[in-house]
């Protein structure tokens, strides 16, 4: 077992797991010594997993996601359909924003993490009240996603690519938000 697949393991003990684990059991459940979980614990929180010591032992909090930006483009028919995709494999739409090359950063709040919250989302839009931000960079925009791991990330990113939704960035984009594979 790799020192990748260990700490995955590591991750799915403390997430079944409403109590602490002692890192001793930790050791015993994958057959390693306890030094190597003191180990794998700290490269974790380096990787921005918040996983707590206690006087009991780890636990993980599941309050903190991570997020990752991604840069998409789609039609309006299409709306409907990237954020069900991004909600059906886990993630929260946190937000919506663009980069215009007049007006800066233009961003708004979107919260969505439900298909009610896409349902009520999408009357709004075509309650015709207003168009959808990305209309003003040619169907180029952002969103900030967030998820319980980086697995579900990854998972995200590679639909969002197989279905045509990513976009390249630009020479003049601040930013690579891209997770390099």
């Amino acid at each position: 077992m790799t020192g990748k697949e260990r700490r995955q393991l590591i991750i799915q003990e403390l997430q079944n797991r409403e109590m602490p684990i002692s890192g001793s059991a930790l050791a015993k459940t994958l057959k390693v010594s306890r030094q190597i979980v003191v180990q794998d614990i700290a490269l974790m929180r380096a990787e921005g997993i918040d996983i707590h010591s206690t006087n009991r032992g780890y636990i993980l909090n599941s309050a903190k996601e991570m997020a990752r930006v991604f840069k998409v483009i789609h039609s309006d028919d299409e709306m409907e359909e990237e954020l069900t995709m991004i909600v059906d494999l886990g993630g929260k739409i946190e937000d919506v924003f663009v980069y215009h090359k007049v007006y800066g950063l233009v961003r708004a709040e979107l919260n969505i993490k439900s298909r009610l919250d896409i349902k009520n989302y999408m009357k709004e839009i075509h309650s015709g009240k207003s168009a959808p931000l990305k209309n003003i960079t040619s169907g180029y925009h952002y969103h900030t996603i967030k998820a319980d791991n980086a697995d579900i990330l990854d998972l995200i990113q590679d639909s969002l690519q197989e279905r045509g939704f990513l976009a390249k960035l630009q020479d003049y984009e601040p930013v690579n938000f891209w997770k390099e594979k």
